[in-house]
């Protein structure tokens, strides 16, 4: 019932009464309102979190980030000023001057063979009829390319009959990347690189050789595939390996479409990074591949079985028992990421304009500075260093975090992103101690890029197969582009020389230890 001056109760108790109504009524739409205002901003910022991951760069450059805020502020702070400052009657205003540079197209490659074609000079002056002496000549680059030639070898082994003994004699036949495969080693590195570096499936390999007037069925390039997958098997070991030996490792994983009955269920495709220049280790770097039907921890429990080092990686649970104390041979050391935790930051600074995850991205980033001038120095140097610069840095971040968290509600999103590295204070803390620990797991990610980037293209592995041959020649070729080598001819070469090649010696084939030809010749 509506309460009017007539309608009012004349009691004092009554009067009291029907205030604590009103008033506990006020109370609680209040609250509903509240409730409903954090659950339009809750849901706004999940739309905008969705957007981002759908339509927005994945680039986490925080300077752009910050100058774009603090641009904004600027442009607020100087219209402010300039309607305060401007006089009446006083029009435009002064735009500072500046030299436009001017472009500089670099030259073409000094390796590349050069082929002079001589413009035909006239015999005579073509005004006069007068003899012609050379001044001098104007000379214009421009990078041409040579379509791809194909070619049938033909080996000719010749038969000998002795006239005194009537024996037979003839030289034994080469060995073949593919056992009775009419694939040379160059074709084989082609399909192989083609399929696995540039992903490109064999469907429209074949429809690119056909193209050609080459007829290469697809049934074909992938039983070639297959064959020099299990040619390279020794080699994929060996580097596994080397991986697994390393003080410290980077880990990670990611999604695989992998076709099943009628549809594509989600596989893993997991990655080990060995890589000690960060910490001036001379030890080459290294990636071994992973293929897995789940994303069970069981599955790294069994490629670390014997691994007790540093394992640097995001925070899945499936790594938790590689930490338990009571793991034999040993613990796994867990170092967490700080791009990891960084992101969570960055996401409510881009989309939400948080202020608080802005603030905690500028001190994030203050470490991240402090540690890319000390990237590649000796573990002890980077131990001291750290001891000045980084620790302060890092104890004022947690200080920060502890007094903020404590003023928000659990629900928040950035007291969420505060939890994810507060609850892992000491993984995320233990680079400081450890000079051999890098602040990322960057290594992992980059060794997963071209995953990420081939699946667009080949939509999905066929097979579980399928999935373990591709770890196989991602573990290759991974391994090859961080030594700096080209994939495909250290391929090449490894295809034509691993049968004829002692299986003690194999090692001379790794990336790290492999010499061009013309190297090996010199």
């Amino acid at each position: 019932m509506e309460l009017t001056p007539e309608t009012l109760p004349d009691d004092v108790d009554a009067l009291k009464a029907a205030f604590v109504a009103e008033r506990s009524a006020r109370v609680h739409a209040e609250a509903r309102a509240t409730g409903a205002e954090a659950m339009v901003a809750h849901l706004k910022l999940l739309i905008a979190k969705m957007k981002r991951d759908r339509y927005g760069q994945s680039s986490e450059s925080s300077r752009k980030l910050i100058d774009q805020l603090e641009l904004e502020l600027e442009e607020l702070e100087a219209a402010d000023a300039e309607v305060a400052a401007a006089k009446p009657g006083q029009e435009g205003s002064a735009v500072q001057s500046f030299t436009r540079r001017k472009p500089f197209r670099a030259p073409l490659p000094a390796h590349l063979p050069r082929e002079r074609v001589v413009v035909p000079a006239p015999a005579a002056c073509p005004c006069c009829g007068g003899k012609l002496s050379k001044l001098g000549e104007d000379v214009t680059e421009t990078l041409e390319v040579v379509p791809r030639s194909w070619k049938v070898i033909q080996t000719v082994r010749e038969r000998f009959s002795c006239r005194a003994c009537e024996a037979i004699t003839q030289p034994p036949a080469p060995f073949h990347a593919i056992a009775r495969g009419r694939a040379g080693p160059n074709l084989l590195a082609m399909v192989l690189y083609a399929k696995y570096g540039h992903h490109q499936p064999l469907n429209r390999q074949s429809d690119t050789y056909a193209r050609e007037r080459i007829d290469l069925d697809v049934s074909t390039l992938a039983d070639w595939v297959g064959a020099a997958s299990a040619t390279l098997s020794p080699l994929v070991e060996l580097i596994r390996r080397h991986v697994l030996a390393a003080e410290r490792i980077h880990g990670d994983d990611t999604t695989v479409p992998v076709l099943a009955k009628g549809k594509t269920i989600t596989g893993r495709a997991w990655v080990y990074v060995r890589d000690d220049k960060p910490f001036g280790g001379r030890d080459p770097p290294a990636a071994s591949f992973f293929y897995s039907r789940d994303r069970s921890g069981e599955h790294p429990n069994r490629h670390l079985a014997g691994y007790s080092g540093i394992l640097q990686a995001d925070a899945y649970a499936g790594f938790g028992d590689l930490y338990d104390v009571a793991r034999k041979p040993g613990p796994v050391t867990e170092a967490a990421c700080w791009a990891h935790g960084r992101r969570k930051f960055f996401v409510l600074a881009e989309v939400g304009k948080a202020p608080l995850a802005l603030e905690a991205v500028r001190r994030i980033d203050g470490i991240f500075d402090v540690e890319r001038d000390i990237n590649g120095r000796p573990a002890s140097e980077r131990i001291e260093i750290r001891a000045k610069r980084v620790a302060p840095l890092v104890d004022g971040l947690e200080t920060w975090m502890r007094a903020e968290r404590a003023r928000l509600s659990r629900h928040a999103e950035v007291a969420k992103a505060m939890d994810y590295m507060l609850k892992r204070w000491r993984a995320f803390t233990r680079f400081l101690a450890d000079g051999r620990i890098c602040i990322t797991n960057n290594a992992a990610e980059r060794a997963l890029r071209g995953i990420a980037i081939g699946r667009k293209s080949w939509l999905f592995a066929g097979s579980d197969r399928g999935g373990e041959r591709a770890a196989a020649m991602y573990t290759l070729f991974g391994t090859a582009r961080l030594n700096g080598i080209d994939p495909q001819a250290w391929l090449a070469d490894v295809l034509g020389r691993i049968h004829d090649h002692r299986a003690s010696h194999l090692d001379q084939l790794l990336p790290w230890n492999w010499m061009t030809p013309a190297q090996a010749a010199a």
